[in-house]
């Protein structure tokens, strides 16, 4: 009798815990896949934080390079964002691409 109860208490916490096992796994609010997920947008996020980093440190230099010369600023306003004087024509010119041949 006692054997009986022992192998049916084993039994039933085999059962209870692959059961509890199934249910974290697959239906949790936390389940594995869920967490797999999570992994990769942090992943593609830690990425893009360091690409962000990158282009403000660029973009830093070139801030005060500019601002330090009146000249280079004459040069950077035209070349970056087509500026002109109010007597003058500007001229950009494209490859096939439709991107200018001087960067």
């Amino acid at each position: 009798m006692l054997q009986k109860l022992l192998r049916y208490c084993q039994n039933f916490y085999v059962a209870s815990g692959l059961c509890l096992l199934a249910w974290m796994t697959f239906f949790d609010a936390n389940d594995l896949p869920t967490q797999v997920r999570n992994w990769w947008k942090l992943h593609k996020l830690e990425s893009d934080i360091r690409f962000y980093k990158e282009k403000i440190q660029l973009i830093q230099k070139e801030r005060r390079e500019v601002f330090g010369n009146a000249q280079l600023r004459e040069k950077f306003a035209r070349e970056k964002y087509l500026m002109k004087k109010a007597d003058e024509d500007v001229f950009v010119i494209v490859d096939e691409n439709n991107e200018p041949l001087e960067k």
